[in-house]
């Protein structure tokens, strides 16, 4: 049974989301209108509370601490080769649109003592595209997250995502993709380390 402070934090934290979700539902209503299109039509009228509580998910990133999903499983190791997460789903708003941009993410690093779950580096992903973004700070982000929780030999992290806002609108290039990456420690300073986990992560790379 949780303690009675606990309970009390938690319905004033579901309380204040309740209140943000009411906000964005009358500003999501009022767009309807700017639009040219009547929130109370039947099609309509649950269509601010969808979308308040869709972009509530979408940007869930921000009540999360990244450094802390590392380190609640960080467990000593003397392995020292190269781990790789290959492959992780990633799906982020860019912040210039507000349009979503989709893609993988490769993310690898190499122990210096410390591992930690291999779920955990998805959870990292996860946290940082679940705010709005630009493809390469996200990229950014993700690297120098590991390094500070792990402090390993070195970080790798590339990003492979096709954004709507090319696609969609714009410029309008359907097929086209942005590769981004980043790099710490032993990838940077040694280039058959960093090949060594380009060639591993290539046949994911279109």
């Amino acid at each position: 049974m949780p303690e009675k402070d606990s309970i009390e934090n938690y319905r004033g934290e579901e309380s204040y989301n309740d209140l943000k979700t009411e906000q964005l539902m009358f500003h999501y209503g009022e767009i309807l209108k700017l639009i040219g299109e009547d929130p109370a039509r039947e099609g309509l009228q649950k269509t601010p509370e969808r979308v308040a509580k869709a972009m509530g998910f979408l940007v869930s990133g921000y009540g999360q601490d990244a450094e802390e999903i590392l380190l609640s499983a960080k467990f000593r190791e003397e392995y020292r080769q190269m781990v790789i997460v290959k492959d992780i789903e990633l799906y982020s708003l860019c912040e210039h649109h507000l349009m979503p941009f989709i893609g993988k993410a490769h993310v690898a690093y190499i122990p210096n003592g410390h591992i930690t779950g291999l779920s955990k580096i998805a959870r990292v992903v996860e946290v940082f595209a679940r705010r709005l973004q630009v493809q390469e700070r996200l990229t950014v982000q993700i690297r120098d997250c590991i390094q500070r929780a792990l402090n390993p030999m070195g970080v790798a992290v590339v990003i492979e995502a096709s954004h709507t806002c090319m696609q969609m609108r714009g410029i309008q290039k359907q097929n086209s993709t942005t590769t981004t990456s980043a790099f710490t420690g032993v990838f940077l300073s040694q280039m058959q380390t960093r090949e060594e986990f380009i060639h591993l992560i290539s046949n994911k790379l279109r």
